[in-house]
């Protein structure tokens, strides 16, 4: 059982992953939806990311202001993220709790409460993040970057999304985007750690089970026209620290290059998880002065991606 993985789908289209590991009374429960900044058009980039915060701002059975401490009063830990191509939900809480989260995300997957003076509070919120992200070099660097590689796919946008639509973004288009994909059969319920297997797929049959399919969510088919050739750009800003990107092409997860890829980043840039300072590229550029840092990196992507060269350039080094 220890390496077993249980694997079901509901009825109501929901996918469910299991796995029991007993080593420690813990249990960690995600729901992670199947919608990204991938899915957004023009006018309503950043409105996955800004919908992920509007599901912590409550329902009629869970309001906001115990939600934390709910959570936190059992001895757990809950948060979220936003990528490209997915919106994910996590509670991690001692065994004998994890009710409380199956029950908070049973709830909020169709009953989150979308209140204006929520959304508006939340504009400034998030506005301000991009605000700061904008006021950090390696932030305007890789969203230039980014823009350049992708002029049709939406991969072009980064998550937060662009200031233009972070003032425009409505309610209804908010609450919207939350009722065409967090639907069932949208997701996937995936749960670690120290469970019985039988009693658990029940208790997430009780919860999730009747809240009813939706419809299959639209998805934006642009793909990115093959690059022509190498393409230089240059970012100026405050500052006498210059940083380097070099993007390449980099297939999506399911391609048979994927993983062998990645193992050739590791040898460049260093496994993740684990010092970097043995890789080739720190090996090459740091340790003989070229540069102060070098890192490369990748992502699981379901459409082709990039795969990125940070480089942060010696002040001793003239080019």
């Amino acid at each position: 059982m220890v390496n077993k993985i249980t694997q079901t789908t509901l009825k109501n289209g929901m996918k469910v992953m299991l796995k029991e590991i007993h080593t420690a009374p813990i249990i960690s429960s995600w729901v992670w939806y199947r919608v990204g900044s991938r899915d957004e058009s023009t006018g309503r980039t950043g409105v996955s990311h800004w919908t992920e915060h509007m599901q912590f701002k409550g329902t009629k059975k869970f309001p906001a202001s115990l939600l934390d401490k709910a959570i936190s009063r059992e001895g757990g830990r809950w948060n979220a993220s936003t990528s490209h191509d997915s919106t994910r939900y996590y509670e991690t809480m001692p065994a004998d709790k994890i009710d409380l989260a199956l029950r908070l995300e049973s709830d909020r997957m169709q009953n989150s409460i979308f209140d204006a003076r929520e959304v508006a509070s939340e504009r400034t919120v998030i506005i301000s993040e991009r605000e700061g992200h904008e006021n950090e070099p390696m932030f305007r660097l890789t969203e230039a970057v980014q823009q350049t590689a992708f002029h049709v796919h939406p991969y072009h946008h980064e998550i937060i999304g662009d200031m233009a639509d972070l003032h425009t973004i409505t309610r209804d288009d908010l609450y919207n985007h939350y009722r065409k994909y967090y639907v069932p059969n949208n997701a996937v319920l995936s749960i670690a750690g120290d469970f019985e297997t039988k009693s658990m797929l029940k208790r997430i049959k009780e919860l999730f089970e009747p809240i009813p399919k939706g419809a299959v969510p639209p998805r934006l088919s642009r793909p990115e026209p093959e690059q022509k050739g190498e393409v230089r750009l240059s970012v100026e800003g405050p500052g006498e620290t210059t940083f380097i990107q070099v993007a390449y092409r980099f297939p999506n997860a399911t391609h048979p290059d994927y993983f062998p890829l990645q193992v050739l980043d590791s040898l460049l840039g260093g496994a993740s998880g684990l010092s970097y300072k043995t890789s080739r590229l720190y090996r090459a550029l740091v340790d003989k002065e070229f540069a102060v840092d070098v890192s490369g990196w990748s992502e699981a992507t379901i459409d082709p991606y990039l795969y990125r060269i940070t480089i942060t350039k010696h002040p001793k080094r003239k080019t």
